[in-house]
């Protein structure tokens, strides 16, 4: 179906959207400098504070990296007191679970606490129409990622119209 001239193109939507959200990701990474962790450990932290006990092969598969790559970031964030395995008290005792230690949740309440205060500032500098805007787009946005299929790893061409 033919979209009017006066309709959003989505690839050129994309091309504006894309070094925005990127920039903000940028921004809202800097945030956390100062708590002596990455975004990509605040990310596991977050993954393993949402799924306590899970396991390093289920992290990896959620994470979509590989057991070996993930069980060097549980070294790291166990090293710096965040993490914590402990061995499973079913039926199999071998299993090893992760889960966040008090440290881990301060980390990740400041990280959170940092990236929302930044956010809330300049949020403050639009006006009511363009705070509104933003608002509106909220839901949208998520609906984006709900529903979208995984394309990690791969390029999307772009649709013929």
């Amino acid at each position: 179906m033919p979209t009017s001239s006066s309709d959003p193109d989505p690839l050129a939507v994309a091309n504006r959207l894309r070094p925005v959200l990127l920039r903000l990701n940028r921004h809202l990474r800097r945030e956390i400098d100062t708590l002596g962790v990455t975004s990509g450990q605040v990310s596991l932290l977050s993954a393993i504070r949402d799924h306590p006990g899970i396991g390093v092969g289920e992290l990896a598969a959620h994470e979509r990296t590989s057991a070996p790559t993930m069980c060097a970031h549980i070294d790291r964030l166990e090293a710096a007191g965040l993490v914590a395995r402990t061995r499973g008290g079913g039926p199999d005792r071998r299993r090893v679970g992760l889960d966040v230690t008090e440290e881990g949740v301060r980390v990740l309440l400041a990280a959170r606490s940092r990236r929302t205060a930044w956010l809330a500032t300049r949020l403050r500098a639009l006006d009511d129409a363009e705070l509104r805007l933003v608002d509106a787009a909220l839901e949208p946005l998520n609906r984006l990622l709900e529903e979208a299929p995984s394309t990690r790893g791969r390029a999307i061409e772009p649709v013929a119209r």
